[in-house]
C-alpha cells in the first residue's frame, strides 16, 4: 500500500501552542456566508498614516505625510484614517495641517485614533478643533491574556473603563459633525459574547442611527486561525449587534499567518461593510492587510473597486518613498515580475492569448482595451493598471519558442514561421544555458541576425541577377566572389537560383519559405525566411531588404553559407 504520509515528524516545539478554536468559542451555525458573492466594493479606509505609519522604522515625516495623504484623496478614499494625535507631536501638528481651510477635499472624512483615556482623548479632540467630516476612533484591547496581563481588569471592569471613555468623547463631540468609532482590539482572540456586550453598550451610549452611524470595527490584531474562523465571528456579529442599520461593521485583519487578505474578503461575505488595511500591505509584523491586492482582486471579478489604481507604478513610487520600504517584485498587481513569464509553456499560451484578443477585439469592432479580457496567465489586462506589454515576456533559460517569437515580433516586426520558432529557441537555449541570465529583445535581435541574416550578408554572390526569359521560365545568373560564374533556370526565381548553386555542386533543396513586410518605421523592408536541405543538412536563413526578390535570394544564400 501506497505511504502517502512518508513526512517525519518535526523536532519543533509545536506543543506549546493552543488552537484558535481551544482559545475562544465561536458560536456559529447555519452559516450563509460561503453561498455569498461579493457585487460591490465595501468602504475602504487606508490606514498607512496610522497603523502603518507606526509600522516604520522611520515614520514618515510632515513632507511624506502631506505626499501619502494627497494620494490617497487622488484615488478616491473617502475616509482616512490621519494619524495617532497623542501619540507624538509629529502626528498632532499633521493633524491640525489637515484643518486649515481647503487642505481636505469636501466629500473626505478623517479618522483619528484614541486610547480609552480621559487626557489622552482630550489631546485628540485638540487636534481636530475646527474640522469637520471627523470620526474619533476609540481602541482598547478586549481578549483574555491582555485584560489580564496588559490592563489587569476583569470583563466588568473593562466594559465599565469603556463605556466611562465614550461617554467622555460623547460631551467632547457635543453636536458637531463628528462620528464615532470603536475597535475592541484584539476581537478575534475575545469571547463573542463579550464583544456584543461592549458595542451594544456603545451603539446605545452613543445613540447610533441611520444617518449617523457608528463604526465596529472588529480586528485580527493578530492573525491565528484560519480565514474561514474569522467569518465565522463576523457573521455572528453581523446577525447579533444591536441596531444593525445604524452600524458600520468593519474588519482591520493583520497578515501574520499570510492570510490577511482572504480574512478580509471572507469577512465581506459574512457581512462586513468596511475594510482598513494598508497600500501594498505595511504593517506591524507581516503587515496589515493590502487594499491594492483586494480592490484589484474585485477588478479582476469585474467589479468596480471604487479607487483608481489605473496607474499602479506611480502609486508605488509615491508609497516607497513614503515609507522607504520597497514593494516586492512579485507583490500582486504592482510587482515589477507579476505580468512577467520566463517559462516557455506559459509564453507560448500569452503569446497566443493575446493575438487571440486582438482577433476578438477587430471582431467586435471595439479597441482592444474594450473588448473582454481572457488571456491566459493574466488575470487582468496589465493596461488597465498602466502597464505596457513590453515586459509581460521575457527569455531566460527557461523560455521556449512562443516567447522568443513574441519579443522579436513586439520589438522587431518578426513573424517566424513555427519550425523557425523551434530552430531559434534552441539557438537561445544554448545562449543562455551557461549563465542561467535573461535575455533581452536587443541581444535575442543580435542573436537572431548573427545566426540568420549575417551568413546571407556576406554569401559568396559578387552579383546577380534574374529575368523572366519566356512564360514561367525564371533564368538565374550570377558571379562567385572567385570569378567563376553560374547560370540556371526554373520555373521561379528561387528555382532557377537552385539549378545555378546545383551546377556548381551544391544540392539545395527549399523546404519551406514565407516573407512578409517589416513596420513601417523599418523603412518599408521586407524579410524573408527559408529553410533549405543543402547537401543533405538542413538550414535556416533569413535576409531582409527593399526589395522581397533580394531578401528572398539572399535568405537562401544564408542557408546554404550556414550548411557548407
Amino acid at each position: 500500500m501506497y505511504d502517502w504520509n512518508r513526512q517525519r515528524p518535526s523536532s519543533m516545539p509545536y506543543h506549546r501552542y493552543r488552537p484558535a478554536h481551544e482559545r475562544v468559542e465561536v458560536p456559529l451555525t447555519d452559516r450563509a456566508w460561503p453561498a455569498r458573492r461579493i457585487t460591490e466594493a465595501p468602504l475602504w479606509v487606508p490606514v498607512d498614516l496610522r497603523d502603518g505609519n507606526q509600522a516604520l522604522a522611520e515614520p514618515m515625516d510632515p513632507e511624506r505625510k502631506r505626499r501619502m495623504f494627497e494620494l490617497l484623496t487622488g484615488l478616491g478614499f473617502k475616509e482616512i484614517e490621519v494619524g495617532y494625535p497623542s501619540s507624538s507631536q509629529l502626528d498632532f501638528d499633521f493633524i491640525r495641517h489637515l484643518a486649515t481651510p481647503g487642505a481636505v477635499p469636501e466629500d473626505v472624512s478623517v479618522v483619528v485614533f484614541t486610547p480609552a483615556r480621559h487626557d489622552l482623548i482630550e489631546r485628540t479632540f485638540a487636534s481636530i478643533e475646527g474640522m469637520s467630516r471627523v470620526v474619533v476612533h476609540l481602541y482598547t484591547p478586549t481578549a483574555p491574556t491582555w485584560r489580564d496581563v496588559v490592563l489587569g481588569h476583569d470583563r466588568p471592569a473593562l466594559r465599565a473603563l469603556i463605556r466611562d471613555a465614550a461617554g467622555h468623547l460623547a460631551r467632547l463631540a457635543g453636536d458637531r459633525d463628528i462620528r464615532f468609532q470603536f475597535s475592541p482590539e484584539v476581537f478575534n482572540l475575545t469571547e463573542p459574547d463579550f464583544v456584543l456586550e461592549v458595542c451594544n453598550d456603545l451603539t446605545a451610549l452613543w445613540d447610533a442611527s441611520p444617518d449617523r452611524p457608528v463604526t465596529h470595527n472588529l480586528p485580527a490584531t493578530v492573525e491565528v486561525a484560519t480565514p474561514n474562523v474569522y467569518a465565522d465571528q463576523i457573521e455572528y456579529m453581523h446577525r447579533h449587534l444591536d441596531r444593525r442599520d445604524a452600524v458600520i461593521l468593519s474588519v482591520h485583519p493583520h497578515n501574520d499567518r499570510g492570510t490577511g487578505v482572504a480574512c478580509a474578503e471572507l469577512a465581506v461575505l459574512a457581512g462586513a461593510q468596511r475594510v482598513e488595511g494598508c497600500l501594498f500591505g505595511n504593517g506591524e509584523r507581516t503587515g496589515n492587510v493590502d487594499l491594492v491586492t483586494l480592490a484589484l482582486n474585485l477588478h479582476a471579478q469585474g467589479v468596480d473597486p471604487m479607487i483608481d489604481l489605473s496607474d499602479i507604478d506611480e502609486v508605488r513610487m509615491v508609497v516607497e518613498h513614503c515609507n522607504r520600504l520597497p514593494v516586492p517584485e512579485r507583490h500582486p498587481y504592482a510587482g515589477d515580475l507579476v505580468y512577467t513569464a520566463f517559462s516557455g509553456t506559459h509564453q507560448d499560451a500569452i503569446n497566443k492569448g493575446l493575438a487571440h484578443h486582438a482577433k476578438r477585439a477587430a471582431d467586435l469592432g471595439v479597441p482592444p482595451e474594450q473588448a473582454p479580457w481572457e488571456v491566459p496567465y493574466l488575470p487582468i489586462d496589465p493596461a488597465d493598471v498602466g502597464r505596457g506589454y513590453q515586459a509581460v515576456i521575457r527569455v531566460n533559460s527557461q523560455s521556449g519558442k512562443g516567447g522568443i517569437a513574441y519579443l522579436l515580433h513586439t520589438r522587431y516586426g518578426l513573424e517566424l514561421p513555427r519550425r523557425l520558432q523551434i530552430d531559434f529557441s534552441s539557438v537561445v537555449q544554448r545562449a543562455t544555458d551557461g549563465s542561467g541570465e535573461e535575455i533581452t529583445a536587443g541581444q535575442l535581435w543580435e542573436l537572431f541576425h548573427a545566426t540568420y541574416l549575417a551568413p546571407g550578408e556576406i554569401g559568396a554572390l559578387a552579383d546577380w541577377s534574374t529575368v523572366e526569359t519566356g512564360p514561367g521560365v525564371h533564368e538565374f545568373t550570377g558571379t562567385l566572389r572567385n570569378g567563376r560564374r553560374l547560370s540556371g533556370t526554373g520555373n521561379g526565381p528561387l528555382s532557377a537560383l537552385t539549378a545555378a548553386l546545383a551546377g556548381d555542386g551544391i544540392d539545395v533543396d527549399i523546404l519551406h519559405y514565407a516573407e512578409h513586410a517589416l513596420d513601417p518605421g523599418r523603412g518599408s523592408r521586407a524579410i524573408a525566411y527559408v529553410e533549405a536541405r543543402v547537401n543533405g543538412t538542413t538550414c535556416w536563413g533569413a535576409a531582409q531588404d527593399t526589395s522581397v526578390l533580394t531578401a528572398s535570394v539572399h535568405a537562401v544564400l544564408a542557408a546554404v553559407h550556414r550548411a557548407i
